[in-house]
């Protein structure tokens, strides 16, 4: 909700006034050339990400917005939203790691967890700060209620058979699974989360490669459109083979070319000491590459 945001919005510009000055803004970064850009690199990689899966269940909210709202207008609050929300976070974000190095009190902060981090950045505000770091906790916890929501939609694109289930249950499900998820993984959930959004970013750069190239290269250019009352009749929307195709080779792609703590692929390897996570880029263009000719073959052998 917007008193939420507005809430979320307070704090951490409280929190970006009176960290600030820590912030370490003169130090250069360390290491050869190449590792400094496959760090960078993988740093951007992540944030994106972060922001980009929200593509795959925006549907399920513009789907509320009337009919008639100019396209332009859904995207330009879409991007400007996601844009300035993920900046801000984002620069308070680097500014607090960038202090780690160079405060005491921060580094052991961060070594027991990225929030404690944030409370310590909260610390010269006493009290108030506490409350304020209490105020950041319940905004990661109110980030749930959208993808809860999309949860109960997407058990039920699953099959015809899922949606006998009231959408409540398939999200209260959801819930449950999450909370035990976070709860057996608490010891060490950022990494976790860390490592699952890395692949999340993945698959959803996959995809966002096939809507495209299906919108705009099939259903525009083609001038095929879109039968909206074919929605849930399997007879008449795409098999699906072309897209699977062009899904698994751009997952090959993010393979070679990811770069996480656990695996860095073959590809990544060449760029720094560590790697540079360029899985995102590359499953993307793989995929972009090869669906176009798959869904010409399909649309010529099956005829959608």
């Amino acid at each position: 909700s917007i008193r939420r945001c507005n809430r979320q919005l307070i704090v951490l510009s409280i929190l970006a006034g009176v960290a600030g000055p820590k912030f370490d803004l003169e130090t250069p970064s360390s290491g050869d050339t190449l590792t400094i850009i496959g760090n960078r690199l993988s740093f951007f990689s992540l944030c994106l990400s972060a922001a980009i899966t929200y593509a795959g269940g925006a549907a399920d909210f513009f789907v509320y917005y009337p009919e008639e709202t100019p396209r332009w207008k859904i995207f330009s609050v879409t991007m400007c939203g996601l844009a300035l929300s993920f900046t801000f976070a984002f620069m308070v974000g680097i500014g607090l790691g960038s202090g780690v190095a160079t405060t005491a009190s921060w580094s052991d902060a961060y070594n027991v967890s990225q929030g404690a981090l944030i409370v310590e950045g909260f610390a010269p505000l006493g009290s108030f700060g506490k409350f304020c770091g209490v105020i950041v906790a319940l905004g990661l916890i109110a980030n749930m209620i959208a993808p809860t929501y999309s949860a109960g939609m997407d058990f039920q694109v699953l099959g015809q058979w899922m949606t006998v289930v009231p959408r409540f249950v398939w999200n209260t499900l959801g819930v449950v699974i999450y909370t035990v998820c976070a709860i057996a993984g608490r010891g060490s959930l950022a990494a976790i989360f860390t490592n699952f959004l890395a692949l999340m970013g993945y698959w959803v750069s996959i995809w966002i490669a096939i809507s495209l190239e299906e919108h705009f290269i099939f259903r525009t250019w083609r001038g095929i459109g879109f039968n909206w009352n074919a929605w849930n009749d399997k007879s008449k929307l795409p098999i699906g083979i072309a897209a699977t195709i062009a899904f698994l080779i751009g997952w090959a792609g993010a393979i070679l070319c990811m770069a996480q703590v656990w695996y860095i692929g073959p590809l990544a390897k060449q760029v720094g000491e560590y790697g540079a996570d360029m899985g995102n880029y590359v499953g993307f263009a793989w995929a972009a590459v090869v669906y176009p000719p798959l869904r010409w073959l399909e649309m010529k052998k099956f005829g959608r």
